[in-house]
């Protein structure tokens, strides 16, 4: 994956984020709906923060953690980019899995930010049947030279945290989990799952001495 990708998946990643507590208004919200809000109020987040806009990785982990991850399905979005090795895997290890992956994404991502403040969201006008229980979110991200596409998979989760959840986004048309999908198999294959483990945590320790 190339730098530009990794600058707009940050944009996939890291925009959609909720302000507001996850209920029955929220269950009701359409999933572009939903998509539509939640980017503008991250965006007017990164817009105020100065600490995300200079890269304060404590600054953004905490953003991920507040509005961002309560409209993840991050435990499929985890086990979909793991693949089969996931249905093998003790309950420890794929919370370390999850933990690894969250991080990873997040300080791969987070020099981007300083780039999205002055980008515009437009959300393209969706096809999907009332009942539909997973969709395609189309939105094209506007600012600085061309305008890019970026798309959100959503299901619908019932029950407790009940709503639209994402769990796949697709930049420049690749889509995320796929990409990360075919690094991990070869980890996994040369190294098991512990050793995909030990290798994130590796690559999440250098990261963060470089800052």
């Amino acid at each position: 994956m190339n730098r530009r990708h990794f600058n707009y998946f940050s944009l996939g990643f890291l925009l959609p984020g909720s302000l507001l507590p996850l209920g029955a208004a929220a269950a009701e919200e359409g999933a572009d709906a939903l998509i539509k809000r939640l980017s503008g109020e991250v965006l007017e987040l990164i817009r105020a923060d100065k600490a995300i806009q200079a890269g304060d990785v404590s600054r953004i982990i905490a953003l991920v953690d507040s509005k961002v991850m309560p409209s993840v399905n991050f435990q499929r979005m985890t086990a979909s980019a793991v693949g089969p090795a996931w249905r093998t895997a003790t309950p420890e290890q794929q919370k370390r899995l999850q933990e690894e992956f969250k991080t990873l994404l997040v300080r791969t991502y987070a020099g981007a930010l300083t780039q999205i403040v002055n980008q515009q969201i437009v959300i393209k006008p969706m096809r999907a049947a009332a009942d539909d229980k997973e969709v395609i979110v189309r939105t094209e991200v506007r600012g600085q030279g061309d305008a890019l596409q970026i798309d959100y998979r959503l299901e619908k989760i019932s029950g407790e945290g009940a709503g639209w959840k994402i769990y796949n986004i697709n930049v420049l048309g690749v889509w995320l989990v796929e990409t990360y999908r075919s690094q991990f198999a070869q980890e996994i294959n040369a190294k098991g799952l512990g050793g995909l483990i030990t290798t994130l945590s590796e690559r999440n320790k250098a990261n963060a001495k470089k800052g």
